[in-house]
């Protein structure tokens, strides 16, 4: 079956679009909404939003390759994110990561193997001064420690 948005977000793609002076300048928030729906980019969704926004395939690859945060292959149900800049490797985001791993049996860039949770690095999350932290979907946790970590990713486990 072919790709195509639900009815309630196709209703969000046409507020998109008149919200922005040209359609090229919608297709960041085109390819979230898309993500959202499908939880990544297939090369079927880059075909059909270029021609939905008549930008070429080309370009649209380009914005979610350039971009770490469009998935460009299926993820899991939740995504935790590490940070590993400077500062939240000065605080320990090399054990936060280490124990993530661990705990999850997989390694960055991989999804567990029931597809609960895919795990990440992320090169910064603006959230210096409350290093370390990790993402998990769209919610912040900062200045983790090893319990911390433990009841969050049980958690997602069971969810």
């Amino acid at each position: 079956m072919p790709f195509r948005l639900s009815d309630e977000r196709e209703r969000e793609l046409d507020v998109i679009l008149r919200r922005y002076p040209t359609r090229i300048a919608a297709l960041i928030p085109a390819l979230h909404l898309i993500q959202d729906q499908e939880g990544w980019i297939s090369d079927e969704t880059i075909h059909w939003i270029s021609q939905r926004l008549d930008v070429a395939p080309a370009h649209v690859k380009g914005v979610v390759t350039f971009y770490s945060l469009f998935n460009q292959k299926p993820v899991g149900k939740h995504q935790v994110w590490v940070c590993r800049t400077l500062p939240c490797a000065l605080r320990g985001a090399g054990d936060v990561l280490a124990q993530c791993e661990k705990k999850l049996g997989i390694h960055s860039g991989e999804t567990t193997a029931n597809g609960q949770v895919t795990l990440r690095t992320a090169e910064c999350l603006a959230s210096c001064g409350t290093a370390p932290m990790m993402q998990i979907n769209k919610e912040y946790h900062e200045n983790l420690t090893s319990e911390k970590i433990d009841r969050l990713l049980s958690k997602l486990m069971e969810s």
